[in-house]
């Protein structure tokens, strides 16, 4: 039911007010990942040290999702949503200020601490702010947050980067969020506390958490670590795997448990689940992939490779607006097929790489995924709800966005493992060719060697730089061959989603339940 309250606010200005904070928030997710080598340098560390910015954040932003579907109603979501702000935009201060590699750490910790609990609360206040006719176009504005956000974070980081420093990647974060806070304070009403028995799940938190927190670490530090022949990898699989042993079942069987996992064994929310986890991979990943691919192959600079997503990322907006539209008219599972076609195809587009592609190439498949990630996020959020009861809705919006999540950061690490893998693969086949036995080898290395000499170099020199042009060539092409089979691991994710969008049963179109108070 809503309030008098809610009534009087405008639902379009909480919407964006919201929208704003969760934008700042899952920006934070890749902002960070191209000020990297910035942070190395600045901070006088490896580049392998440098990279536990982005895991930390990860690790402490899964945790807290998880309990903040208790967390919103022992406080009430707006205060619970403020504190989450607060800590955010003041770790974000603190990050800019760091004066050693381990403060840093401790500080992104923090900032993914208040950062995790902010997008769950978020869907919940949109649903309870609009009628249930516009909830599909409020989740189209919250849509275009948490989608757009990982595509600008890359262009944005690489320009801060370059053209002041590392710091203002978090620095940038303080304005936006003192005046987030101050407008939540002032439009978003507040929903009272719970009364009454608020019990907390405790061991299915540390369990959960547990799990989580592993999980992250083992696909964020794997290809790093060198996989299963690191200890270091071993001990947080065990952790991880024992976790995940000993939680099912007591979650299962508790009364008030901290993740309800007799919902995704449900056929309409574990499907959900799936397809969200199956989206952040394919966002995430691609989102990741691209710049590296442009910037190592094609020689683009930081701020250049992010452009190429900008494109996708105006249509993105656009599209979600569509969308919005749409998901009171059309069935969730046809707009969720449609979408996942889409984007299969724009993964396919992607398979046909070679070295002299230009920039409009790579924008144009950007905006085909543009196109057909809003067709899944709006439907499989608003289905998600479907048949869900009023107490179970907040935690709801946080399983979803734990899928979204933790698919991202699978996504993000099968992709680099079938580069590296692929990459070798492609490099020895390759390289089986480069033998004096080969007619075409001896052709082409005659002619590198011609080429070489009209320089003025001697044989030697000339014979030496054909055989390192000829190299780099073999290495050029087994890389790009490695990202042809990346994206078509992603084509095939993708693809799965169709089979698990047919699972969805109807749902009443123009209504999504209402929110737990």
């Amino acid at each position: 039911m809503t309030s008098a309250g809610q009534a009087a606010a405008n639902p379009w200005l909480i919407a964006v007010v919201v929208a704003v904070a969760t934008f700042m928030e899952v920006l934070d997710t890749t902002i960070a990942n191209v000020a990297l080598p910035y942070i190395a340098g600045g901070m006088a560390v490896s580049p392998d040290e440098a990279t536990w910015v982005v895991t930390t954040y990860l690790v402490a932003n899964a945790i807290v999702l998880t309990a903040s579907s208790h967390l919103a109603k022992a406080m009430g979501r707006r205060r619970f949503f403020i504190i989450c702000l607060a800590l955010f935009s003041a770790s974000s201060l603190l990050c800019g200020m760091a004066w050693s590699i381990r403060s840093l750490l401790f500080f992104r910790v923090l900032q993914g601490l208040g950062g995790g609990g902010m997008v769950p609360v978020s869907q919940s206040i949109l649903a309870d702010a609009f009628p249930p006719e516009k909830r599909g176009q409020g989740f189209a504005l919250f849509g275009i947050a948490v989608v757009v956000a990982p595509v600008i974070g890359p262009t944005l980081g690489g320009w801060l980067s370059d053209s002041w420093s590392w710091h203002w990647c978090f620095l940038i974060n303080v304005p936006v969020g003192l005046l987030s806070v101050a407008l939540i304070m002032m439009v978003v009403p507040e929903t009272p506390a719970m009364d009454g028995d608020i019990a907390f799940d405790s061991v299915g938190f540390l369990l959960v958490s547990t799990f989580l927190g592993s999980l992250e670490v083992v696909l964020d530090r794997g290809q790093i670590e060198d996989w299963f022949s690191s200890n270091f990898i071993l001990f947080f699989t065990a952790l991880g795997g024992l976790a995940f042993i000993l939680m099912i079942p007591w979650e299962a069987a508790h009364r008030r448990p901290v993740v309800d996992v007799r919902m995704i064994a449900t056929r309409q929310f574990g499907s959900c689940f799936f397809v969200m986890m199956a989206i952040g991979a394919i966002l995430i990943s691609t989102t990741q992939m691209l710049p590296q691919l442009l910037q190592l192959n094609f020689g683009y600079t930081a701020m250049l490779a992010g452009l190429v997503l900008s494109p996708g990322g105006l249509v993105t907006m656009v599209m979600m607006l569509i969308v919005g539209r749409l998901s009171g008219r059309v069935q969730p599972k046809y707009l969720i097929m449609t979408g996942a076609a889409v984007v299969a195809l724009a993964m396919y587009n992607l398979t046909s790489l070679y070295s002299d592609l230009d920039f409009w190439f790579f924008a144009r498949s950007r905006i085909y995924i543009g196109v057909g990630l809003p067709l899944i996020f709006i439907p499989i959020t608003t289905a998600s709800y479907d048949g869900i009861p009023p107490d179970k809705v907040d935690q709801a919006s946080a399983l979803i966005n734990v899928a979204r999540n933790v698919g991202g950061s699978i996504g993000v690490s099968l992709a680099q493992n079938v580069l590296a893998h692929r990459q070798q693969f492609h490099m020895s086949h390759l390289a089986q060719a480069a033998t004096t036995s080969n007619i075409e080898y001896q052709v082409t290395l005659n002619r590198m060697i011609a080429y070489f000499l009209s320089l003025g170099n001697s044989t030697t020199v000339a014979r030496r730089q054909a055989t390192e042009w000829i190299a780099r060539q073999i290495q050029s092409q087994a890389s790009l061959l490695a990202y042809i089979d990346v994206f078509h691991t992603l084509m095939l994710l993708a693809a799965l989603v169709i089979p698990l969008a047919l699972i969805l049963r109807r749902v009443k179109l123009g209504a999504v339940p209402a929110t737990a108070h």
